[in-house]
Parts: C-alpha cells; structure tokens; sequence
C-alpha cells in the first residue's frame, strides 16, 4: 500500500512550480498566445527552477534522480498556469530524457553535462511525422545501413524548437532490426532541412516545425543506445504520464474559472452556482479531473517501481484527452456567451485540450 499524501520535498517541489505557474505563466499566456512566441524571460525564469537537473544524476551533471512521480506533479503545476508555455520549457527533456534511459555512456557524458547549465540547451527531439495513422512502433522515416553509416530519409513534424536547434534526435524506422531506433543528428548536416513553422489550432505561443531528411548520413556512434539501441516503451510511457500530466493542469485550470465565475455571476437574483445544472456540471468535472489525476499518479508510480505500467500509461493519454476536452468545453458552457470570447481564457483552454490527443513525443518528464 502506497500513501496518497506528498512528502515534503515534493510539496516544496508543487508550492514552488506553482508559485511560477501563477505568477508568471497567468500573466504572459495571452500576450504570448497572441503574439505566437513565448516570452524569452518567463522560459528562462522555468528552466533556473531546475526541474531537469533535478531528474539528472550527479555523475552527469545533475543533482538528483529521475522520478516520473515528481515530473508529473510538477508537469500538472505548469499546465495550470499554461500548456504551451509548459511544453516549451519541457523540450530539453525530450532530448535529455530518451539520453538518460537508452544512451550509451559515452553519450551521457558527453551531452546530459549541457541540460545542467545556465542556459538551455538547443537541441530537438523528432518523433511525429505527417501521416494518418501514426505508429510510433512503424514510422515512415527510415534508417539504412550502408557500410559503416546508416542513412535517413522522411519527414517529421511538431518539431519543438526546430529552427535554433543545433542538435536533433530524430526517430526512425531501423530496417535492420526491423525496429524504432533514435539518433543525434546536428542541425549543419548535409540532407536535413527545417521547414515552415507549423499553425495550431491552440498553444499558438509553442514554435514547432517540420524537418526532411534525405539521404542524411550518421555514423555509429550517432545511435543512441548503440547496439543495445532505443528504449521505446520506456519513451514512451514516460510521454503518456506526460501528457496525461498535462490534461488535468489545463482541466482543473478550466473547472476552477468556471467554478468562481459561477458562484459570482447572478442571475434572476442568485448565483448561477446555485442552479441544478450548473451545479452538477460542476461536481461532474472535479470527480473527472480527481479520477484522471490518480491514474496518472498510478502509472507513474508503477514505472517508477519498475513495473510494467504501459497499459496504464497508455489508457491514461487517452482518458485525460476525453477528461480535458469534456472539462474545458463545460467551462465555455457555464459561462454561457461570455465563454466565447477572448476576455476569459476557458476558450483558449479548449482550444489547447483539443490538441491533447496529439502530442504523445512532444512532452516527456
């Protein structure tokens, strides 16, 4: 039996992610939606905070160790303030994170040091690709032996970070091993190319982009994992929690506006928290986003505890998609018309729930 209750570090941890979440990420997540860039103050801000370092061992230049637990606590924190913002400043850990687990040891030495220093590092990770039906298992982006080098070619997609990145891991299809395999390729290599920014429905304020590789050439060495190769399941679940993280900060952001809206808004001369509907609306999103949370708390702790959790981490993306999406579009609900325009942010959070379902390899803790 495990206890529900926080220790004192990670409640530390939450006060301090959350200290953040409102008084940073509240005040610039319009301003930044609206301009389509995050505010390079208020990343820099989260990323002296440390999260990464502190799931980075000290041998590589870290002062703790890796806990899906405390990234998803952590992960809900910065969601509640803004999701956009919030995948931002958790890019670095879609490099960092796949290093830590599957990374040869000359490769933790040599790039995991960089995720601890004062700046962030500009590296990117390529997973998604522009293709119906995505199989992270079968991607269309392949990796062919030739002698002594392995060749890519294909496209990617929702590239975090694409456009200053000297480095990227890029995932592909190993036709070798028959297998999703992940490499380090810099951005000046001949054949790789950065393309158009992509347009979102939501978290406007997150640059991503697509990228080609044709004919691009990598060495051994660029492997990550070497012969031993990729730990997919463990990529992925790590971006599952992540993602179901995330939900549950956008939906309790939602639930607890309209919340306050309703108990302060009157009509026919009461608050419209006092009628049935409005009522009930609301005890049905608080038991949604409580239920969703302890899913992803359960996942994480499995993995943590080496269990074989992918079931649950895979059940729980996908409830907390439905959860944040059902949760943001009841807020637009309770406040009625005034939840369609931009003066109150429950339309931005819809928007931004809806892409939930998509961003599996775009956020990892």
């Amino acid at each position: 039996m495990y206890s529900f209750d926080l220790t004192d570090e990670q409640r530390m941890l939450t006060d301090a992610v959350h200290r953040y979440a409102t008084r940073t990420l509240r005040k610039v997540y319009r301003q930044a939606e609206e301009s389509g860039q995050a505010p390079a103050d208020v990343v820099q801000t989260g990323w002296e905070l440390g999260l990464l370092p502190a799931s980075i061992p000290e041998e590589y230049g870290g002062f703790g160790e890796h806990s899906l637990l405390n990234g998803v606590l952590y992960t809900e924190e910065l969601a509640y303030g803004d999701a956009a913002l919030t995948l931002e400043l958790l890019a670095p850990d879609l490099v960092a994170v796949p290093i830590l687990f599957s990374g040869t040891e000359a490769q933790k030495q040599t790039y995991l040091p960089q995720f601890s220093e004062a700046d962030m590092p500009k590296m990117a990770a390529a997973f998604l690709e522009p293709v119906i039906l995505f199989d992270p298992h079968r991607l269309h982006t392949t990796a062919c032996r030739q002698g002594d080098v392995t060749v890519l070619n294909g496209n990617k997609t929702m590239v975090i970070h694409a456009a200053d990145a000297e480095l990227f891991l890029v995932y592909a299809h190993d036709e070798e091993s028959d297998s999703t395999q992940a490499f380090l390729v810099p951005a000046d290599s001949a054949g790789l190319d950065v393309g158009d920014r992509n347009l979102w429905m939501g978290m406007n304020a997150l640059q991503t982009y697509s990228l080609s590789l044709h004919d691009v050439h990598v060495s051994a060495d660029q492997r990550l994992g070497g012969e031993a190769g990729l730990n997919l399941a463990a990529m992925l679940d790590s971006s599952r929690v992540a993602v179901g993280a995330l939900g549950v900060g956008i939906a309790r952001a939602a639930y607890e506006y309209a919340r306050d809206y309703a108990k302060e808004r009157i009509a026919f001369g009461e608050p419209i928290a006092s009628r049935q509907s409005i009522a009930f609306m609301l005890a049905e999103m608080a038991i949604e986003i409580d239920a969703t949370r302890l899913m992803v708390w359960e996942a994480a702790w499995k993995l943590d505890n080496g269990q074989d959790a992918s079931h649950e981490a895979y059940l729980t993306t996908h409830y907390a998609a439905d959860m944040a999406l059902k949760v943001t579009d009841g807020a637009v609900q309770v406040l009625g018309g005034h939840g369609y325009i931009r003066e109150h942010p429950v339309e931005l959070w819809l928007r931004n729930a809806r892409g939930l379902s998509t961003l599996v390899g775009t956020v990892m803790v």
